[in-house]
């Protein structure tokens, strides 16, 4: 997990934060406003974001997608206070190096408006890192579902059009 935690940190500022998740089976059906290729541009340098489906409830996320640097993760939908919530479980890289340690899990909160999709993951300074329990870490969200600065800043995506 420590070069996956090193590169999240290098791409999104963030490591895998979590070790419980939110959801043990996905029955939340995805969102097809989702899938496809997300771009924006960071500091002069262009990223990309493919999201597709792998069933009807579950999506394969890629992240920075199409390069040496590329993360893989698993990703489902649920809701918590009428919010949509990703569960993401970072699962390997594009150089085939797969975690080392229960770390893999992060959550976020997203929106689409037209060809914008906005992302923004869970805050683990509002939502500790170190919940045991998905019950603890659900508490925790449910408790924190007001506070303005539950998830970080959003990463803002046009999509590729093809």
């Amino acid at each position: 997990m420590k070069y996956l935690a090193v590169a999240m940190l290098g791409v999104l500022l963030i490591g895998c934060e979590y070790t419980v998740p939110l959801v043990t089976k996905p029955e939340t059906k995805i969102d097809q406003a989702l899938l496809g290729v997300w771009e924006r541009t960071t500091d002069g340098k262009q990223e990309r974001l493919l999201v597709l489906p792998l069933d009807e409830t579950e999506y394969l996320v890629s992240f920075p997608a199409g390069n040496e640097e590329s993360l893989f993760a698993r990703a489902c939908l649920t809701r918590i206070g009428g919010e949509p919530l990703v569960q993401l479980r970072w699962f390997g890289t594009a150089q085939g190096v797969l975690p080392d340690d229960n770390s893999v899990y992060q959550y976020a909160t997203y929106a689409v408006s037209g060809d914008t999709l906005t992302v923004q993951m869970l805050n683990s300074e509002v939502v500790a890192k170190e919940t045991k329990t998905t019950d603890e870490l659900l508490r925790a969200i449910t408790e924190s579902i007001d506070q303005p600065d539950l998830f970080r800043e959003g990463m803002v995506f046009q999509r590729v059009k093809q």
